[in-house]
């Protein structure tokens, strides 16, 4: 169910979240152009979304391609240059609805995924980049190729497959130090010279940038708390 609330809140958010972003850049000797925020915009109502994209704000997250269908497709028209991520799993019966909509995908996870969207990319104008998620604290829980099958997995999507495999993604262990985390994503993806590294969210990103995330998931910190039904 889609959060209905006033949108007053979200402008004050968006300048502290950024003001903590530009914090954490300085502090990690870093700049600030190679960081791109998402705003994960899941369960939020379009006028709260249209809110944002009124101050400027053109990167978005969605978890689930049904929801992003129903909000997205006419806010895209609106605004040809949002640039939307899908962020959560993505079953292989949505590819079809996943490609028209998602300028990036980031959880790429198995082979029988990436067989099919390999197959499905040759019949869209324009492929959309693509990300491994590593499961770097392997939660049966959890989507994601164990950190000790990423070397292969990443060779098959891009030398097998010809994927455009720009970089990781991760979702750290909620009660675990997330340095370690950040910090073997960074290997993985430096050993491949992936340039993208997906990490860090509301509470945690501030440390993500530390170890070179370049794409913030940001959702709470912007939109508030979601409901809970």
């Amino acid at each position: 169910m889609l959060a209905n609330k006033d949108s007053s809140d979200i402008q004050e958010n968006y300048k502290k979240v950024n003001n903590r972003i530009q914090e954490a850049v300085d502090k990690a000797s870093r700049n600030r152009s190679n960081i791109r925020l998402i705003a994960v915009s899941k369960n939020q109502t379009v006028d709260r979304i249209e809110h944002l994209i009124k101050i400027g704000h053109r990167v978005f997250g969605e978890n689930k391609v049904q929801e992003a269908k129903s909000k997205w497709l006419n806010i895209k028209k609106k605004n040809l240059d949002i640039r939307l991520h899908l962020i959560g799993p993505l079953q292989t019966n949505k590819i079809k609805d996943a490609l028209a909509i998602f300028d990036v995908i980031e959880t790429i996870d198995r082979e029988r995924l990436a067989i099919k969207l390999a197959r499905e990319i040759s019949l869209v104008p324009k492929a959309p980049d693509f990300l491994v998620q590593i499961n770097t604290g392997k939660e049966s829980s959890k989507s994601g190729i164990y950190p000790e099958e990423a070397d292969s997995f990443i060779i098959f999507c891009q030398k097998e497959l010809h994927l455009h495999i720009k970089g990781l993604m991760c979702i750290p262990p909620i009660n675990e130090e997330k340095s370690s985390h950040f910090s073997l994503l960074y290997k993985i993806a430096k050993k491949h010279s992936l340039r993208y590294l997906s990490m860090g969210m509301s509470s945690d990103f501030d440390t993500a940038i530390r170890f070179g995330a370049t794409h913030l998931r940001v959702g709470t910190a912007i939109f508030g708390a979601r409901d809970q039904f």
